[in-house]
């Protein structure tokens, strides 16, 4: 994200955008290659993502690469306060920031998406990260929003910058003041309030992960409801990445995505790690000779709400071609999100299938899927599992 506005002002807007538009496109780097430039940016997926360094707040070096599906910021050098702006937001987004649009089946470009349109309630989104062991950051979601139609060369959005925190570290918080919590994307957040010469709401998970899918318009009606942005607004980019104060390096976004058909993505294979494994050891039907088992650990609980993995082991000498498990929730528990495969639920008894992808499991072999829910967590429940 573009902060740097709080830093110098509205007064010094022009000469700055003037001169990052020279340095922003001239920062340009292949996708195989590493970008070091300020505010260096490259597409990926044949343009439907962009992943730009936005190094606005520092001096110091920072570098990152691009990947197929995120990036990696393998350099952050330097640090600032804490209780200031951050020292940049490198990023993977969807849409039109400062001029720069992704093309590649995105509906956002050039002129953005009203948010009273059917197709707004349509988009969804989803994003994996990898946190380093150091450094005080931000993992966010940062989400624009114009007052009025905008065009390809818009610059600083005027109407609302809706931020997802999905982690954080350190004494940092959000712009402004917490002015209360609520319940979106199956998790409790606590919600913060501010302006920058435009409206700056921050979504606090009070559960941090390192996984999250959503709409969009599930955290923007909560922003309407609260007077602070308008259906009448224009959703101008969906950006995923770090605010990092001290360090960052190994910050990644390893998977990202954005869906317009009302599809939520999953969060990848790679299941949420930031949480360690609570006490409950995984629990599983006996292995055999053939056929495959299946253990389920849960990962984290919180007031409300648990997140549990399930490994599929295949037990027999040779591989197989999908799977299906089974298993029952705690009275009144439900899934509100669950990743790598597909659910369907008949009151407590719940079942799993194999996902396109992880289908396939080796002679003694395994894979994981995982989920997050509403409720007392399974602890102590004992998947079936079968070939399918």
């Amino acid at each position: 994200m573009n902060r740097f506005l709080k830093a110098i002002g509205i007064a010094t807007l022009l000469g700055v955008l003037t001169a990052m538009g020279a340095v922003f496109f001239a920062g340009q780097a292949s996708a195989a290659g590493q970008i070091c430039e300020q505010y260096g940016s490259t597409s990926i997926q044949s343009g439907r993502y962009i992943v730009q360094n936005n190094r606005w707040g520092t001096s110091s070096t920072q570098c990152i690469t691009p990947t197929t599906s995120g990036f990696t910021v393998d350099q952050a050098d330097g640090s600032v306060a804490t209780n200031g702006a951050p020292k940049s937001y490198p990023s993977v987004y969807y849409g039109c920031h400062y001029g720069n649009c992704s093309t590649n089946g995105d509906i956002l470009s050039p002129n953005g998406l009203q948010a009273s349109s059917s197709a707004f309630s349509r988009i969804s989104t989803s994003v994996s990260m990898t946190y380093p062991s150091s450094g005080t950051y931000d993992a966010s979601y940062d989400i624009w929003f114009n007052k009025s139609q905008p065009t390809a060369t818009t610059g600083q959005n005027d109407g609302a910058e809706l931020m997802v925190w999905l982690n954080h570290t350190g004494s940092i918080q959000p712009i402004g003041s917490k002015v209360g919590t609520a319940s979106i994307a199956g998790a409790t957040w606590d919600v913060w309030y501010g302006s920058s010469g435009w409206n700056v709401i921050s979504y606090v998970r009070q559960q941090p992960t390192s996984s999250a899918s959503f709409s969009v318009a599930s955290f923007w009606s909560d922003v309407v409801s609260r007077g602070y942005g308008s259906t009448s607004w224009y959703l101008t980019s969906i950006q995923a990445g770090f605010e990092p104060w001290v360090g960052g390096a190994g910050l990644a976004v390893t998977n990202f995505s954005v869906t317009t058909d009302g599809a939520t993505p999953p969060p990848t294979s790679n299941p949420p790690t930031s949480n360690p494994p609570t006490s409950n050891p995984p629990t599983s039907n006996p292995p055999s000779g053939s056929g495959c088992s299946a253990s389920l650990r849960v990962d984290s609980t919180w007031q409300g709400g648990f997140q549990a993995t399930v490994t599929v082991t295949n037990n027999g000498s040779s591989a197989i071609s999908g799977w299906r498990t089974a298993f029952s929730l705690p009275s009144g528990a439900s899934i509100s999100n669950l990743w790598n495969g597909t659910a369907t639920t008949s009151g407590s008894s719940v079942t799993v299938t194999n996902a396109s992808y992880n289908g396939n499991v080796a002679a003694k072999g395994s894979t994981t899927y995982g989920f997050t829910g509403n409720g007392t967590a399974p602890s102590g429940a004992t998947p079936t599992c079968s070939p399918s």
